[in-house]
Formats: C-alpha cells, sequence, structure tokens
C-alpha cells in the first residue's frame, strides 16, 4: 500500500512481516503502535520508556526519530497535564492498529504454513497436522487410525472460522442438499477467499432420525410442528442445524412451533442417543448415526462434505486422507464417493 507522493505528500509503504517503510527508514507497525499506545495511557514519555525497555532518554530519541521521519508532530507536552498525542498521533494510532490486526490473521497462516515446511527438515519428523472438522462419524473412524493428525470436533462455521484465523491446517464442512439451485456448492464466502484451497470428500445421506418402528408415524417436516413431536436440534453454526433452518423456511414453519427447537447437541451421535434413550422424538443427523443406534429414518437429502486447507500448505498434505474417505465412502451405508452419480 502506497500513499501518492504527489502534491507533497509522504510516501509510505505497507511491507510484509509488519512494517511500514517511511522516505527512507522502516519501522515495525508493532513499535509504532506500542509507542503511540504507550503515551496514550500513560500521559507520558517514561510510558514509552517502561513499554519498549529503554531509558527515558532513549524514548524521547526513539519518538523524536519517529517525528522526524514522518515530518509530523505526534506528542505534545502539556504543561502540568504531562504528554498527550496530537490529533495526527491520534489518527496514526488507529491507522496502525486497524493494520496490525488485519495482518494478524494472514501472518499467522503464512507463518503456520514455513513451519509445515522446515518442521520436517530441521526435526527430521514429519508434523502433526490439525483438522478442525464438523462431526461425522467416517471421519471420526478414519481419523483414530491417522497418528499423524490432530482432530478436533466442531462446528462447520467454527471449523472454517479457525482455519481461516491459521489456528487449524484444515477444515472440514458441509452446507446442506445437493439438490436444487446451486447444489452442493461451499459457503458463499469461501469465494473471497482466495487463499483457501476446497475439495471435496464424500456424500452423506441427512434425514430426520426417528425412534425404533416410528411409532409417532413421522412422515415429513410438517408433523413436527403440527403434532407436539418432540425434536432435539444441533447447535448454531453447525451445517446440519444450518440444513433444518432452511427446511423449516421452506415449509413456512417458524423455529418457535417446534418443541425442543432449542435443546441442542453438538455431534450427530449425541442426537441418536437423545432419541434412542427416548428423550426426544426426532431430531435431523446422518443415516450412519441412525443405523448405529438402531433408529428409523427418514431421508431428506444427501450433501457434500468439504475439506478447506490454506494454499500456503502443500497440496499432497491430506490427500492420503482423503483417499482414505473416498474408499470408506463407497462401501459404508448412508454414504458415497463424490463421482458416483
Amino acid at each position: 500500500m502506497t500513499s501518492n507522493p504527489g502534491d507533497g505528500a509522504l510516501s509510505v509503504e505497507l511491507g510484509l512481516g509488519g512494517t511500514i517503510t517511511v522516505g527512507a527508514q522502516r519501522i515495525a507497525i508493532a513499535e509504532i503502535v506500542s509507542i503511540l499506545e504507550a503515551i496514550a495511557e500513560s500521559e507520558s514519555v517514561q510510558g514509552v520508556a517502561t513499554e519498549l525497555g529503554l531509558s527515558y532518554r532513549a524514548a524521547w530519541e526513539r519518538l523524536r526519530a519517529l517525528e522526524a521521519a514522518l515530518g509530523q508532530q505526534l506528542v505534545q507536552k502539556t504543561r502540568g497535564h504531562g504528554s498527550t498525542l496530537t490529533p495526527t498521533g491520534v489518527r496514526l494510532r488507529e491507522a496502525l492498529a486497524t493494520a496490525q490486526a488485519s495482518l494478524a490473521a494472514p501472518m499467522a497462516r503464512e507463518a503456520r504454513a514455513i513451519r509445515t515446511r522446515l518442521d520436517p527438515i530441521l526435526s527430521g519428523r514429519r508434523r502433526t497436522l490439525t483438522l478442525v472438522a464438523s462431526h461425522d462419524l467416517l471421519i471420526m473412524d478414519v481419523a483414530a487410525n491417522w497418528p499423524e493428525l490432530a482432530l478436533t470436533v466442531a462446528g462447520s462455521e467454527e471449523a472454517l472460522a479457525r482455519l481461516q484465523d491459521a489456528r487449524a491446517d484444515a477444515a472440514g464442512f458441509h452446507c446442506g442438499s445437493l439438490d436444487g439451485a446451486g447444489a452442493g456448492a461451499p459457503y458463499p464466502e469461501l469465494a473471497d477467499r482466495p487463499s483457501l484451497r476446497v475439495r471435496p470428500l464424500f456424500e452423506r445421506e441427512q434425514g430426520l432420525m426417528l425412534a425404533a418402528g416410528n411409532p409417532l408415524d413421522i412422515r415429513g417436516i410438517t408433523d413436527l410442528a403440527e403434532r407436539n413431536i418432540r425434536y432435539v436440534n444441533r447447535q448454531r453454526g453447525s451445517g446440519t442445524r444450518a440444513w433444518f433452518d432452511r427446511l423449516l423456511a421452506e415449509h413456512g414453519i417458524r423455529d418457535d412451533r417446534i418443541p425442543g427447537y432449542t435443546t441442542e447437541e453438538f455431534t450427530h451421535q449425541a442426537v441418536a442417543a437423545v432419541i434412542a434413550y427416548g428423550a426426544a422424538d426426532a431430531g435431523l443427523g446422518a443415516r450412519a448415526a441412525a443405523d448405529r443406534f438402531g433408529l428409523d429414518f427418514l431421508p431428506v437429502g444427501w450433501e457434500r462434505y468439504y475439506l478447506a486447507t490454506a494454499l500456503s500448505l502443500p497440496e499432497a498434505a491430506f490427500d492420503a486422507l482423503a483417499a482414505a474417505l473416498a474408499e470408506r465412502a463407497r462401501v459404508t451405508p448412508g454414504y458415497r464417493p463424490v463421482n458416483s452419480r
């Protein structure tokens, strides 16, 4: 980012590593923010000295050098009130604090990518990869036998958020029915994230999980609102919860008409268990979970499960895992490979 040097304007460049170049000087954004925040909070140059671990004289020299580089007064001394930021200093502090926050996530992603590439070289061993994924029984089973993978279960939205904030190497997520307009497309906001690589892993069948034998003769979504059926929901931010909300909207049903809508569980298996134990009558989930608990299953549709990784991560990092999941999907009821239709 460079300002126009014409008309006497100052040339400022924002560089990688969180620095700005002013004229011939390169200055760390973190240092400038620390200086300006120390002045704002302590109202003294001594606050700068304490923050940066400098002597009082050295702190003044650092401050004056910054003002000289910018050609602007940033701090003013007021008799009886110590030192305060000038209006220019206040605006600079706000602008750079925003820039620092914006740089944090992409810099963390790059740092993670560098560690991924260097760790095997420097340590002689492969680094454990971290995957945050929406709950799925197939992934749970396969990952349990994958020693180089650390798996954390979270909703689809949370999984993607952790990947985008560089708190994970990969995110597993799903996004609803494969039928209709836009079928099978990942979360729309990913289109604005060119730094991410998204690949489909497998497809799975979702539907209403019901007590064995379907004693209440539930035939569809409308029964949940019209017959006082006890429902158990997934947590907010999960792909299954988002799908159920879309189903309600399609049928013109308000969520407050669903008894148990606010009762939440965090996995397909937990929802199935609640129904199997008789504490609820229905819940949306994967066929695999219904089969595992001996429940009846009323199909709603198929959905695609995706894996997102950072482009900075080697493309082959998750190839073996993806291949293993596709093979298991081929032979597991309630699943199918992406290209099977």
